[in-house]
């Protein structure tokens, strides 16, 4: 063997060394999670209960630290210039591969970040005012074509979710629909009861009660599976195969953070996620634990990054 090849070699060995070394000694200092979100809301109680069980499996502190600010930026971007070794992680929700595509931010999620781990996913119904007269997804559609400037819906304001997640719809059924904003989820689900906006994209959590009351109607379920609370409305890769809304919460660590201590973490984060007490809380909240690790995490996250910012450049969206 060369020279050359022998020191790359040797080196290899010991960088493998460095970090397997690293591993065994994570965490070595209390580890800071970080929620880019105001205290006593859903994520954050998310945080908390994933940060209990930590501390129970790593005998360290592990601090819910709430850093809000420009859209979940300030708290993101604190994290992505922390030292990547383990010890300072964010916990957001699919926005944070959203926002640096509506607003500059000073880091890139893509290439500053690492996802380590997907804790949760929520589930979205896309739901109708009764006074559209519609029933079920191809009534909306059948309509839709029929008078393209009739319906509208609601969402939480320019370049929120419930937004972005309408022109998808839009662009996969190739209708039009007028976007009314809200100036957040609250005013936009009350516009849509009384009858103001024809449709409105909501989570399961908040639609399923108003439409077993019979005030509103359920068209489509936005993921790849059917509800059990609403058995009898289709997902939507049943209607236009392929494409589907996934909103999903996850734990990001700095890029450069070595890949033994992200599995490490992936793996503890799952078990924590996963474990009866944490899994019951998370459904009470209409989150589903999932625990995806690192890589197939890692691929949801560019994949989203790539048609959310498709769909923001084709539609010309601007945040609020």
């Amino acid at each position: 063997m060369a020279h050359g090849a022998q020191r790359l070699l040797v080196s290899l060995m010991l960088a493998a060394g460095v970090m397997a070394a690293a591993a065994a000694d994570f965490p070595s200092k209390p580890v800071r999670l970080v929620v880019p979100a105001p205290p006593g809301g859903a994520l954050d109680l998310e945080a908390r209960l994933i940060a209990a069980k930590l501390r129970d499996n790593w005998s360290q502190p592990v601090i819910v630290e709430n850093r809000t600010g420009a859209n979940s930026a300030i708290g993101v971007d604190y994290v992505a210039k922390s030292a990547p070794d383990g010890h300072t992680l964010v916990l957001d929700a699919s926005r944070i591969v959203v926002t640096p595509q509506l607003q500059r931010t000073p880091y890139d999620v893509t290439r500053d970040l690492v996802g380590v781990v997907q804790t949760a996913v929520t589930y979205l119904v896309l739901a109708a005012s009764l006074k559209t007269g519609v029933s079920t997804i191809g009534e909306l559609i059948e309509l839709a074509k029929k008078d393209p400037s009739r319906l509208n819906y609601a969402s939480a304001g320019n370049g929120s979710g419930q937004h972005l997640y309408i022109e998808l719809v839009k662009r996969a059924a190739k209708i039009n629909l007028t976007h009314v904003p809200y100036k957040g989820e609250g005013p936009a689900l009350q516009a849509l009861l009384a009858g103001e906006v024809d449709l409105l994209f909501g989570t399961s959590i908040t639609i399923i009660p108003f439409a077993k009351s019979g005030k509103v109607r359920t068209l489509m379920v936005g993921g790849a599976k059917r509800l059990e609370g609403l058995p009898n409305v289709p997902p939507m890769d049943t209607v236009y195969p392929g494409v589907s809304i996934d909103t999903w919460h996850g734990i990001f660590a700095p890029a450069a953070t070595p890949r033994a201590i992200v599995d490490q973490i992936a793996a503890d984060v799952r078990a924590a996620v996963l474990s009866p007490d944490v899994s019951s809380r998370f459904r009470e909240m209409d989150f589903e634990p999932t625990g995806i690790p690192s890589e197939r995490f890692g691929e949801i996250v560019r994949r989203d990054y790539e048609r959310w910012g498709q769909l923001i450049r084709e539609n010309n969206i601007r945040a609020d």
